[in-house]
């Protein structure tokens, strides 16, 4: 496999965590200079990301003096010049509230103001009635779940639960985090602030263990794939939901083996070793949406589509032009 695969595979799964991120409402973008503030969020609403690695974006200049009153938005539609004021309605709305309280809906009208483009998300995990799901039909893994659809109705029809669980889906508002695998929580003593979000969203093999005073103890969800799985079943939480993101047809295979307690057979088509068990119940086991994945892709990142493929960039595609001509 190519060296540039290898690197999607693994950027991946942050690119879609970063627009779950986005989508449930990041309310300061560190990125554009500012000082980091608290987060207090809302809907489904993710409080705050840590852990990851410091980001970049390059602003694209007119040549001219920007008009500080008229908007301005990067190439993907992000709002550039974003101050710490709220929206009219915001401030009408949630001004009355309490500093870390939940906020219904906070997330996603603030998610607004910020990227004019943004639309509600569908639902985060995938449920029986995943075929209607019209955006990611027509692509292959990791873009969408065609030529998948028997393998996944069997896998759903094993998990049975499409959902956070009871006690969470109850909630009418839920604060959730993102705690990314850069070592930038290194003695920072966070773990019991982490600890106190409704949701705790884990990447791949990032370990708790051992780590607990820097990043907490709680994992609500642990987002991987099959070469990202932890592969010692003693390192999975107790509680936990494993959620699967897929990026390429041999993996919904893998998880069908995986939620069947069948024995791992054809681990040739895998960049690197994989887990040959996970120590979870079916009904612990959920497959993110694949729209996820696209609209990171796609809208966020600005990658070309071509036709839904993924590691075949432009150049790729003229090389294999010039190469038919010849």
């Amino acid at each position: 496999m190519k060296a540039a695969h290898k690197l999607l595979f693994v950027l991946c799964p942050m690119l879609v965590l970063g627009f779950i991120y986005y989508s449930s409402g990041k309310l300061h973008l560190y990125v554009w200079g500012q000082k980091p503030q608290p987060v207090v969020e809302g809907p489904v609403s993710v409080g705050r990301i840590v852990g990851s690695g410091t980001a970049s974006l390059q602003r694209v200049h007119s040549g001219q003096h920007e008009n500080p009153s008229r908007p301005v938005f990067d190439m993907q539609g992000f709002l550039l010049n974003l101050d710490t004021k709220l929206p009219p309605e915001l401030v009408y709305k949630y001004g009355n509230l309490s500093e870390g309280a939940c906020k219904p809906g906070y997330a996603a009208a603030k998610m607004s103001a910020i990227y004019p483009k943004f639309t509600k998300p569908a639902s985060m995990f995938l449920d029986r009635n995943f075929k209607r799901l019209s955006k990611v039909t027509n692509y292959l893994p990791p873009f969408g779940f065609k030529t998948q659809e028997r393998i996944i109705d069997v896998i759903l029809t094993a998990t049975k639960n499409y959902g956070l669980g009871p006690d969470l889906d109850s909630l009418s508002c839920k604060r959730c985090i993102i705690v990314g695998n850069g070592g930038i929580l290194s003695n920072k003593s966070l773990g019991s602030c982490i600890d106190e979000y409704d949701v705790v969203i884990r990447l791949n093999e990032a370990p708790v263990s051992g780590y607990t005073r820097d990043v907490g103890t709680k994992t609500t969800l642990r987002i991987t794939y099959p070469e990202g799985s932890i592969q010692k079943p003693e390192r999975y939480e107790k509680d936990s939901l494993f959620v699967f993101s897929a990026f390429k047809p041999l993996d919904f295979k893998w998880l069908r083996q995986m939620v069947f307690k069948e024995k791992l057979q054809g681990t040739e088509g895998f960049w690197k070793s994989v887990a040959y068990s996970v120590p979870r119940q079916p009904s612990e086991i959920r497959i993110l949406n694949p729209y996820f994945i696209q609209e990171a892709a796609f809208q966020f990142i600005g990658l070309p589509q071509n036709n839904g493929l993924m590691g075949k960039g432009t150049q790729e595609i003229g090389l294999e032009k010039v190469d038919k001509c010849h």
